[in-house]
C-alpha cells in the first residue's frame, strides 16, 4: 500500500453523530438518491431474467451463498418453516455474485481507502491525535459510533501489545479489525429467507417511501418467477399517491398477478383478498407492500398489525418474514428509521437498497450491531438481477478488496 505520505492536521471539528431522535418519514424521498417511481422508470429498460438455481438443504453452518431453491416442498425446521439455500448462478448480464457484489460495493471500497489514506497523511507516530482521528474515520465510513469506539480500542491494544508503528502495518491491523468484526458478527447470523413447509409463504414489506420499497418487492417478484414459482403481489400501500399503479406496472413486467383495491381503502382488507386468492388458486408466494407513514407510528402500528392479523388468520405462521426495506444512502438516518420500525412491527431481516450509489456500505456494520437484525438481501445496482441474497463472505471481500494484503 503507497498510502503513507506524512501525518495530516488534526480537523477542528470532530465528526458529530447523527440525531437518532428524529424518524425520517415520507420527505426520506427529498434526501435519496431516487424515489421509488423515478427507480421505476429508470429500470424499465431492463429485461426480466430468469436465473438457474442448483438447490441444496439447509445446514446447520452456513458457509455457501444463500438462495432459493426451484422447489418449495422439500425440507422443515420444526417450527413449521424452511430456509432455503442455493448456489450462485452466473446471472444473465454475465456477472456472478462475487463480481456482483465487487461492482455494487466499488464507491465504498473506494471511499474507505481514502478516508485510511488520508489518516497517514503527514503520519509521524501514534499517539492520542492518531486514535481521535481513526474513530473519526470510521465515523465517517458510517461503521456507527459505538463501533467506531470499539474498533479504536482494539486497534490500540493490538499496537500496544505487538509494538507496532509502521504505518503499513497499523493500516493492515485496521482493515484486519473491521473484517474480523464483520465476520464475527455475522457468525451466528441467518440470512435464509424462511419459507412455509406446505402452502403460500407471504412475505411482509415495511419501510418509509422513497427507499426502494416497491421497487424491491418487483425485482423479488422477478427473481421467483424466473425461478419457477407462482408469485402474487399485494398492494396494500393505498394511502401514498402512484403507489398502486407502480405495484401493477412491476406485475405487468414481472408477469405476476397483483391484488389491488381503490386508493385510500382499507389496507387490511386488500391484504384479506390477496390472502384468499393466493389460497383458492395454489401461489407460491405472496409478497405484501406496505404503508410507511413513520410521522404518526400509531396509525401505521395500527395498519400493521391488522394486516398481519389477517394473514395470521387465513395462513398460520405467516407472514413468514417481515422484512424492512431500508435506503444504504441515507447511512446513519437508516438506522432511526429501522429503531422506529422495530418499535411497530416484529421485523425478521433487512433488504439494504442501493448500495451501489453509495460510499456508505459500512451500514451493514452498523446494523449487525445496533440493531442485531441480519440483511438478507442487497441492492447492488440498476437491473432487474442487482436485488442479491446477502452473503458476508463476499460482501467484506468487495468491501475491503485491494486494501488487504494477502
Amino acid at each position: 500500500m503507497a498510502w503513507f505520505f506524512g501525518r495530516k492536521k488534526k480537523k477542528e471539528q470532530k465528526v458529530e453523530q447523527e440525531p437518532t431522535s428524529q424518524v425520517q418519514s415520507e420527505s426520506i424521498s427529498t434526501t435519496v438518491k431516487k424515489d421509488s417511481l423515478s427507480e421505476t422508470h429508470s429500470e424499465s429498460q431492463s429485461t426480466i431474467a430468469s436465473q438457474a438455481a442448483v438447490e441444496k438443504p439447509v445446514q446447520a453452518v452456513e458457509t455457501n451463498p444463500i438462495e432459493e431453491p426451484t422447489s418449495s416442498t422439500e425440507g422443515a425446521s420444526t417450527s413449521e418453516v424452511k430456509t432455503e439455500t442455493q448456489t450462485s448462478s452466473a446471472p444473465d448480464n454475465g456477472l456472478d455474485e462475487a463480481e456482483r457484489y465487487d461492482r455494487g460495493l466499488e464507491r465504498s471500497r473506494k471511499s474507505f481507502g481514502q478516508k485510511l489514506s488520508a489518516l497517514f497523511t503527514n503520519f509521524s507516530g501514534v499517539d492520542e491525535d492518531f486514535y481521535d482521528d481513526l474513530e473519526e474515520t470510521l465515523i465517517e465510513a458510517d461503521v456507527g459510533f459505538d463501533t467506531a469506539l470499539e474498533i479504536s480500542e482494539e486497534v490500540r491494544d493490538e499496537i500496544e501489545f505487538e509494538h507496532v508503528s509502521d504505518p503499513d502495518q497499523i493500516s493492515q491491523l485496521i482493515v484486519r479489525r473491521l473484517v474480523a468484526l464483520y465476520t464475527r458478527n455475522g457468525s451466528a447470523e441467518d440470512n435464509h429467507l424462511v419459507f412455509s413447509k406446505e402452502g403460500p409463504t407471504v412475505f411482509l414489506f415495511v419501510g418509509v417511501n422513497g427507499v426502494g420499497k416497491t421497487t424491491s418487492i418487483g425485482k423479488m417478484a422477478a427473481r421467483f418467477k424466473g425461478r419457477g414459482r407462482k408469485v402474487l403481489l399485494a398492494a396494500c400501500d393505498t394511502f401514498r399517491a402512484g403507489a398502486i399503479q407502480q405495484l401493477q406496472e412491476w406485475g405487468k413486467r414481472d408477469g405476476v398477478d397483483v391484488v389491488a383495491g381503490k386508493e385510500q381503502s382499507d389496507p387490511a382488507s386488500v391484504a384479506f383478498e390477496a390472502v384468499k386468492k393466493a389460497k383458492e388458486e395454489n401461489y407460491d408466494l405472496l409478497l405484501v407492500d406496505t404503508a410507511g407513514r413513520l410521522q404518526n407510528k400509531v396509525n401505521l402500528m395500527n395498519e400493521l398489525d391488522k394486516i398481519k392479523r389477517v394473514i395470521s388468520r387465513e395462513i398460520p405462521d405467516a407472514p413468514q418474514e417481515t422484512l424492512l426495506v431500508l435506503d444504504s444512502t441515507t447511512g446513519q438516518n437508516a438506522l432511526t428509521q429501522a429503531k422506529a420500525f422495530l418499535e411497530t412491527t416484529n421485523v425478521t431481516g433487512i433488504i439494504l437498497t442501493k448500495l451501489d450509489g453509495t460510499a456508505k456500505g459500512g451500514i451493514v456494520l452498523a446494523i449487525r450491531n445496533q440493531l442485531h437484525l441480519a440483511v438478507k438481501y442487497v441492492g447492488l445496482g440498476e437491473t432487474v438481477d442487482d436485488l442479491s441474497p446477502f452473503n458476508p463472505e463476499q460482501y467484506v471481500s468487495g468491501l475491503f478488496k485491494g486494501l488487504m494484503e494477502d
